[in-house]
């Protein structure tokens, strides 16, 4: 999947790397993808799993997957379980290079004994509260703590204590003792070691303490060989921290070098697994896999495929400040991907019925439907004909409007690799005033949709035949959230105001042709003039539900033409 190096526009991260592998400084390289496994991942995540395993695979190197479990109050084994999963389905491969940062443990207690011994850590017993009211400001100094200066034999032997549990949790914490008039925060005396009373995914209750990120993230990526560990820019001001670790344990060289890079966020959702956490557990969705989430399971349900996501981050590029990219640009990438993959179909969301009087009682035929009309290899199929038929409502009036080229009173137009047929009249019901029936004449000589005296009808509209058709419900769905960006409201706000009610348009009277009785679930193929649809699992035998994946307007070809691609 990844481009050559020399096919690859080369960003500034590759540059870097290039860089330093003709300097000698790495005779390989290996980078590594490091979630938390306390959610789903999200199509952000994509970003950074295209980069870390491409960059690896086009100089031979690898990438691992290693989960940063040092959190085990909000870590759970289904969410590693996912994470494999949704990186297997991006079409990447750790091979044998999977591990967890709970593999380090003792080695990470160990280090930390270290920095005290060498008089670089100490046991503080200020609060959390009171450690941010230490913390100082961009422009004042932090204060020191009372215990900055304890004897690192006393601060040594509080550690083993809180390692074998005798403290509950906030009693202390282990800092590394760094510059509290620091001009980067996390630099002033971070936290390096909290007690936690909670249950491991792995370890059980083995350890009553946890490393902070800051401490076991730099080590894990020693520990390992990493030689690139590229993170998103929110981690800028944490890399003097990560260097810091490395250098005060003489760790040997070369040692790791952390890249930041802007993360991937995309319009009308939001990109943060705690936010996400929050639509799931308030139930504001159906769960992790909901279509309306940016989840990459949700992704995946809703139809989207891996090669559109890796071709929309490709074509987003590696940037050095955060933007926001307009949800469009994905959907053209999604959209691009099916118009050569998914077979076409046919399908009646909103249903009415269409009479062909001149059309033989009884009597049913099949017509040639072309399966892709960018794959010729994908052949054709049959679609049962009828006397009457289901057509969209909205593709006849009965008083139509200027530019309106469907189905009217008087007006011949093509049904789709049918015939021409023209409207005769048509059918109110008497209590709600709905079209309900239309009756129309057919061209016995148009079969196929072409008139053989060379004639032209402005309109083409798709149907299906009513004794043939299959019920199946259509799952229509918007933006999750009306705001480009959920989080610009104003101030004191809760994001979820943003909530689209629309998000979710469930129509359970709609019809599917009847080749469609044996799809599997995540099977996609385009409904014609309607969208990109996937089999939803839900699906049952004889209840089929489909998702929309993205509709066939492309708005992102407009929009890309009225400003620079970025």
């Amino acid at each position: 999947m990844a481009a050559a190096e020399d096919e690859r526009p080369l960003d500034f991260i590759r540059e870097i790397v290039r860089d330093d592998l003709a300097a000698g400084r790495h005779r390989e390289v290996v980078t590594r993808f490091p979630p938390e496994p306390n959610g789903y991942l999200h199509i952000g995540h994509a970003k950074a799993i295209c980069l870390d395993f491409s960059l690896a695979a086009e100089h031979g190197g690898r990438c691992h997957l290693r989960f940063d479990d040092t959190n085990p109050a909000a870590e759970e084994t289904e969410f590693v379980e996912s994470i494999q999963a949704d990186v297997r389905w991006l079409g990447f491969d750790w091979g044998s290079n999977l591990f967890f940062a709970s593999d380090y443990f003792e080695k990470l207690y160990g280090y930390a004994c270290e920095l005290i011994q060498r008089g670089l850590a100490f046991v503080c017993e200020l609060s959390s509260e009171e450690i941010e009211r230490h913390r100082g400001t961009l422009t004042d100094p932090g204060r020191p703590s009372p215990w900055r200066d304890r004897p690192a034999a006393e601060n040594l032997a509080l550690f083993q204590h809180m390692r074998a549990g005798e403290f509950a949790p906030g009693r202390y914490v282990l800092r590394a003792k760094i510059d509290m008039a620091s001009p980067v925060l996390p630099m002033r005396d971070p936290i390096v070691y909290r007690i936690v009373d909670a249950a491991h995914h792995r370890t059980g209750r083995a350890w009553p303490i946890y490393p902070m990120y800051d401490f076991a993230h730099c080590l894990s990526d020693a520990i390992e060989g990493i030689t690139h560990s590229l993170c998103t820019l929110e981690f800028a001001d944490h890399r003097p921290v990560y260097d810091w670790i490395l250098a005060a344990l003489d760790l040997p060289q070369p040692r790791p070098r952390q890249i930041e890079f802007a993360r991937g966020n995309v319009s009308h959702t939001v990109m943060s697994k705690r936010l996400l956490k929050r639509l799931v557990e308030e139930k504001h969705v159906s769960g992790w896999d909901d279509p309306r989430m940016p989840t990459l399971a949700g992704a995946r349900r809703r139809g989207y495929t891996a090669a559109a996501l890796r071709s929309f981050w490709e074509g987003v590029g590696i940037a050095r400040r955060d933007n926001l990219i307009e949800l469009a640009r994905l959907e053209f990438a999604v959209r691009e991907d099916l118009n050569k993959t998914a077979g076409r179909r046919m399908a009646v969301l909103r249903p009415i019925r269409l009479v062909i009087e001149n059309y033989p009682e009884g009597q049913s035929e099949e017509l040639e439907a072309v399966n892709n009309p960018e794959d010729p290899s994908a052949g054709s199929r049959k679609l049962p004909f009828s006397r009457t038929l289901l057509i969209e409502a909205e593709d006849f009036e009965a008083e139509p409007p200027k530019g309106f080229h469907r189905l009217a009173p008087g007006r011949e137009v093509r049904l789709r690799y049918a015939y021409f047929v023209t409207c005769t009249g048509f059918d109110r019901d008497p209590a709600t005033g709905a079209i309900r029936e239309v009756r129309c004449t057919y061209d016995p000589a148009t079969r196929g949709g072409d008139a053989p005296d060379g004639r032209k009808v402005r309109g083409t509209i798709h149907w299906l035949s009513e004794a043939h058709a299959q019920s199946a419900e259509v799952r229509l769905y918007e933006t999750l959230f009306t705001l480009a960006n959920p989080m610009d409201v104003p101030e004191g706000t809760d994001y979820l105001a943003s909530l689209n009610p629309r998000s979710l348009e469930a129509l359970r009277g709609a019809f599917i042709e009847p080749s469609l009785a044996a799809a599997q679930p995540g099977e996609r193929v385009q409904f014609e003039r309607i969208g990109y649809f996937c089999l939803d699992p839900d699906s049952k035998p004889g209840a089929p539900v489909w998702n929309r994946t993205v509709t066939l307007r492309d708005s992102w070809a407009k929009i890309a033409a009225k400003k620079p691609v970025g």
